[in-house]
């Protein structure tokens, strides 16, 4: 019968392993921006997919879940969303109102983040992510990969996001609503 050693704790608490991968997203993101050629974006858009989704799922089965990721994940997601954002829109492949409407549940995350710092009420509420967060955010990707591979479906697909992104601030504005009596 072998026996697993014990795994040893990382050597500062902050850098494990998800989140490394989740700072890596920041990383990408100047990637993405200093880059225009199209095989190249779409690994960089690729890997964030894959550190996204290995984040929070490692941290899980690790257990290393740390304060320090719940708060990185988000702002490096963020940070790269923007990142793609000021490629595309700089390269003209996106009108500003385009990036506005896909940068809409972003700024509207990053606002209610504030708020919920600010209302003490609001400060004892955990804040998981939500499905509704999750397809904006796979919508988000998708209008990505459209830029580079399928322009026609810009268009649809930056409305989906908008759509999609507020169903996400109205159900995360709900859920605290809701919470807030709890």
């Amino acid at each position: 019968m072998s026996h697993m050693a014990p795994r040893a704790a990382p050597a500062h608490p902050l850098l494990t392993i998800p989140n490394l991968l989740s700072t890596s997203r920041v990383v990408l993101a100047f990637a993405f921006v200093a880059v225009d050629a199209v095989p190249v974006r779409l690994l960089l858009l690729a890997t964030a997919a894959i550190t996204d989704v290995l984040d929070g799922w490692l941290a899980r089965r690790t257990h290393e879940v740390t304060r320090f990721g719940a708060l990185v994940d988000p702002v490096a997601d963020r940070l790269f969303v923007l990142g793609v954002i000021v490629g595309y829109v700089a390269g003209g492949q996106l009108a500003l109102w385009q990036a506005v409407v896909i940068m809409f549940r972003d700024v509207m995350s990053v606002i209610g983040w504030f708020v919920a710092r600010r209302v003490s009420w609001l400060r004892p509420i955990t804040f998981k992510a939500r499905w509704l967060g999750k397809l904006v955010t796979v919508c988000q990707l998708a209008t990505f990969v459209a830029v580079l591979l399928a322009p026609t479906l810009v268009h649809p697909l930056v409305l989906l996001v908008g759509a999609s992104g507020l169903a996400a601030t109205v159900d995360y504005t709900l859920m605290l609503w809701r919470e807030r009596v709890r």
